[in-house]
């Protein structure tokens, strides 16, 4: 407590009401949040279980309980709920299912599941079409907008049939028992409008809040967290509306306005001290969001001294961009002896980091590249460990809808349904539910033969896969199912080739295992479901760090390389047209702020895109930052470098480097 600031110090012994904690960037949130738990339990008496700190990414919550429990017994911070807002969600769910009509083992289905049941409702093949019906629903569904409502609303023909779909598309899954992710809110949400009793339970339950990131939430979000604060409004919520940038997927900064509305008996404190950047960077990244109308003020400052001054260099094209960041980088790393991982190139679309990572790999530079696809995220590889999942356990109902509809065995949506409705009127699992009497009645015969002849099927390779090898099981699924056939149909030559290589390559992989450890298909299968789980990059790995300014929230970085930043990509210029330049500032404030030690923009005179030349203009964001803290370099007046220039002074460096290490040793 000692190491506090007053501010901090404030925050944590607050528990007179609602309080409201306004936490710049690098000013300490998580120790205030952490240490406020551990006031809770050890100098307040509360019951840990009572005490639920709810933030947006498992990777926070997991970082949140490894700090709480350095601080309480670990008995006590086992006890905690720590969890995101769709943890919680699943957890008053499950325990409340019946009341909503639902089955306790009810499924989840990723936005891949619930794509395919969207493509079959739209009648449309059309990818681009699904994906935007989807992100209406879910944007509907983020707001508490019913599907009636939704039709009022509509302003396009996409939109009106997404509101057409909507009402078959929630019906649909509660026939499958089944949720969405968003449903994870929205359920719980309506079912403590709808049940009082299950409100006060659960109020009486988590009877003190913590809530992280709190200006990312939605209109759902936010229902839920004032319906659990309930009367006694006991709860701490830690945000900053300088850093509010996901309103494109449903977050809404209105929340923070409604909070002093709804709570007038709110207490504000605000955390200003930045414990992370040189004074240059916090007052370039004070003087961009000053363009902002701000909801509260706000002046980050900080102790760690005034800093070098921030660079921005103007370069003749994206090829040189990505050259001249890569080269940069490079001395910088030699000249400071850091590690690659004290780096970071930050820019607003993922399709900007193609270049760089091209000129990293060339360099033999090692880099992690964030929001790239995972193997196991393929949806080839879903299709098969979803066969592989109803082997392990026939009672998981997504991996049985997708197995039997991928590929296609005569089996429908009008099955599926009748079958859903059937397993969560007698709380069985689909595969179960099928061989009951009282199904057959509801299905055409042919129908239930299809159902029947699948399931059947399952038994006899879940019997071969609990006692062969894994080597001799696996090639004989493949051929069953034919999924090569599958994919050939239903995909252009070259998508079909890349995708049938990565099936291989991954039952040849399990196949190996198979044989070298003497397992099962049953014993691989827990295998995979743990790799599935596992973070793609160690935590350790010692790489330059690309990421969009999204991704990058959160984290800090030694040196940051802002790249791309011009008008049309940073503001984007669909912000420009939609009157979303605020949102785009607040990415800018986001992106400066990453910055611990040195800042640097880039930006373009000509950008190619395609295979089309646009000239580009200095984002309006630079001259916001001041020109005190700023040093510019390059354009038409100074011509940079040439390559072989740059390669031999490197080359110098490396070797002056070199010699300096053999003396010291």
């Amino acid at each position: 407590m000692q190491r506090l600031n007053p501010p901090q110090q404030d925050a944590i012994h607050y528990l007179d009401g609602p309080l409201l904690v306004l936490a710049g960037a690098g000013s300490g949130k998580t120790r205030v949040i952490t240490q406020k738990i551990a006031y809770l339990v050890e100098t307040c008496g509360f019951a840990p279980q009572n005490i639920a700190a709810i933030t947006f990414t498992n990777k926070a919550a997991r970082e949140m309980r490894a700090r709480v429990g350095k601080l309480i017994p670990k008995q006590a911070a086992e006890a905690l709920q720590v969890s995101t807002f769709h943890a919680l969600g699943v957890r008053i769910l499950r325990e409340e299912a019946r009341l909503l009509g639902y089955k306790p083992r009810f499924s989840i289905f990723d936005a891949t599941d619930c794509a395919g049941i969207l493509s079959e409702l739209t009648g449309s093949v059309d990818k681009a079409l699904t994906r935007r019906v989807q992100h209406l629903i879910s944007n509907w569904k983020n707001a508490r907008v019913m599907p009636e409502a939704a039709r009022h609303l509509v302003a396009d023909e996409t939109e009106k049939r997404a509101a057409e779909v909507y009402l078959s598309y929630a019906a649909t899954l509660k026939a499958y028992q089944a949720v969405d992710f968003d449903d994870l809110i929205l359920l719980p949400a309506q079912l403590f409008e709808t049940h009082p009793e299950a409100r006060e339970k659960w109020q009486n339950r988590l009877r003190y809040l913590l809530v992280d990131e709190y200006q990312d939430t939605n209109a759902c979000q936010y229902a839920l967290l004032k319906q659990l604060a309930g009367p006694r409004a006991q709860f701490t919520a830690v945000g900053d509306d300088d850093q509010s940038i996901y309103g494109w997927r449903g977050a809404d900064i209105e929340n923070l306005k409604k909070l002093p509305q709804d709570f007038p008996r709110l207490k504000i404190i605000k955390l200003e001290q930045n414990y992370r950047s040189t004074a240059r960077i916090l007052r370039a990244a004070n003087n961009v969001i000053a363009h902002n109308e701000k909801l509260f003020e706000k002046q980050l400052w900080s102790e760690l001294g005034h800093g070098e001054q921030i660079s921005v260099t103007v370069c003749p094209d994206n090829e040189r961009e990505a050259e001249s960041v890569v080269m940069r980088l490079q001395a910088h790393k030699f000249e400071h002896r850091g590690q690659w991982s004290d780096y970071a190139i930050l820019y607003r679309s993922n399709h900007l980091a193609r270049l760089f990572e091209q000129h990293l790999r060339n360099q033999r530079i090692p880099y992690l590249l964030s929001g790239g696809q995972s193997f196991f995220d393929k949806a080839e590889i879903k299709d098969l460990t979803a066969y592989l999942r109803l082997l392990a356990n026939p009672e998981d109902d997504p991996a049985f809808i997708r197995a039997a509809t991928t590929p296609r065995r005569g089996i429908g949506a009008g099955a599926l349904q009748a079958l859903g409705s059937y397993a969560g009127e007698r709380h069985l699992s689909l595969f179960d539910a099928a061989f009951e009497t009282g199904f057959e009645a509801r299905l055409a015969s042919r129908q239930h033969a299809s159902l029947l002849e699948f399931c059947h099927f399952i038994a006899r390779m879940k019997s071969r896969a609990a006692q062969e090898p894994a080597q001799q099981v696996l090639p004989d699924l493949l051929a069953a199912i034919d999924y090569q056939t599958f994919l050939y149909e239903h995909e252009e030559i070259r998508v079909a080739e890349s995708r049938w290589a990565n099936v291989c390559e991954f039952t040849n992989w399990l196949r190996q295992k198979g044989e070298e450890e003497g397992r099962t298909l049953v014993d691989l299968i827990q295998t995979i479901a743990l790799i599935n789980m596992l973070d793609k990059a160690e935590e350790n790995f010692d790489g330059v760090q690309l990421s969009t300014l999204h991704a990058a929230k959160g984290l800090e970085f030694p040196h940051v390389f802002l790249v791309g930043v011009e008008e049309g990509i940073l503001p984007h210029r669909e912000s420009l047209e939609t009157g979303q330049v605020e949102e785009e500032r607040r990415l800018m404030y986001v992106g400066i702020t990453r910055a611990r030690l040195s800042l640097h923009i880039y930006y373009c005179e000509r950008r190619q895109q395609n295979r089309e030349w646009l000239t580009c203009a200095p984002s309006r964001f630079i001259a916001e930052m001041g020109h005190d803290d700023l040093r510019f370099s390059g354009g038409k007046n100074q011509s940079l470098p040439d390559k072989a220039d740059r390669s031999a002074r490197l080359e110098a460096m490396k070797a002056m480097l070199a010699g300096g290490k053999q003396q010291g040793e």
